[in-house]
């Protein structure tokens, strides 16, 4: 993959939104670092970030959890170029499994690509859409598929939802004893599909990226089983993350009235 010239006034910020859970921006994409670095120097990964951002994660990583600090497994929410992108030299660094759901095997294994974006939304970055990779990769015997139950190998205390939608096998992870959740981009904490928006992070809910979402009777229901769950933080693949009455209120709101202000008018 190429490296990608977007990007956002975050990119490099980094937080803390719980102690195991760590949240590194690179570009216009999070990638979520699971584990408590006062306790081991071992981490997983929920997704890879942009096209060759590995070095820029791999020194995240050293800086959180040390010089030897090493990495168990990658979770992917989906496919996406901008979430798998630094694969290839994360793996290569790391030699982990990386995990996805079955229904995301096409598009890791280089059997199927993502169907072609949609222009046609409203915002600037839907019309530059059609320059994104939307190939499918081959991560070869890497690939792992999640277990059918919902649970996550090596992560304990998380399990995964079929959260589809955005893309046939996207997931979002939750965890119940703080009702954390990580939402991919089944919904988002920023505007997606605005340049303005993107570059300057500026916070509000709304759906998954309308240009690359393929099936929203599908997202309009995974929306709903995530603002089911009451979850008291959310860290999304796009924006800030989302805490306590504001997320819940939001959640809610864009859960009941999705159908109405979420699916483009103008979709494929």
């Amino acid at each position: 993959m190429e490296k990608m010239p977007m990007t956002s006034i975050s990119s490099g910020m980094s937080m803390a939104v719980l102690p195991d859970v760590y949240c590194f921006s690179v570009q216009i994409v999070n990638v979520i670092f699971l584990g408590n670095p006062s306790v081991s120097n071992e981490f997983t990964l929920i997704d890879a970030g942009m096209p060759d951002s590995h070095e820029m994660i791999i020194e995240e990583a050293k800086k959180r959890f040390g010089e030897d600090c090493r990495l168990k497994s990658i979770i992917l929410t989906h496919g996406h170029f901008d979430h798998v992108g630094a694969l290839e030299g994360l793996t290569n660094k790391w030699d982990v499994p990386v995990y996805a759901h079955v229904l995301e095997e096409p598009y890791l294994t280089g059997k199927s690509d993502y169907p072609p974006p949609n222009p046609e939304v409203e915002g600037l970055i839907a019309k530059l859409s059609p320059m994104f990779p939307r190939h499918s990769i081959d991560i070869g015997s890497r690939l792992e598929i999640l277990p059918a139950d919902g649970s996550i190998p090596a992560l304990e205390g998380w399990r995964y939802i079929h959260t589809p939608g955005h893309t046939p096998g996207h997931i979002s992870l939750f965890r119940e004893l703080d009702r954390a959740l990580i939402a991919g981009d089944a919904f988002v904490t920023v505007e997606q599909e605005s340049l303005y928006k993107v570059m300057t992070q500026k916070q509000e809910i709304s759906g998954p990226p309308a240009y690359f979402t393929s099936d929203w009777p599908a997202a309009s229901a995974s929306v709903k089983t995530l603002a089911a769950l009451k979850p008291q933080i959310a860290v999304t693949g796009h924006g800030l993350p989302m805490v306590d009455e504001e997320l819940e209120t939001n959640l809610e709101k864009l859960a009941r009235d999705f159908d109405q202000s979420e699916i483009p008018e103008n979709r494929k």
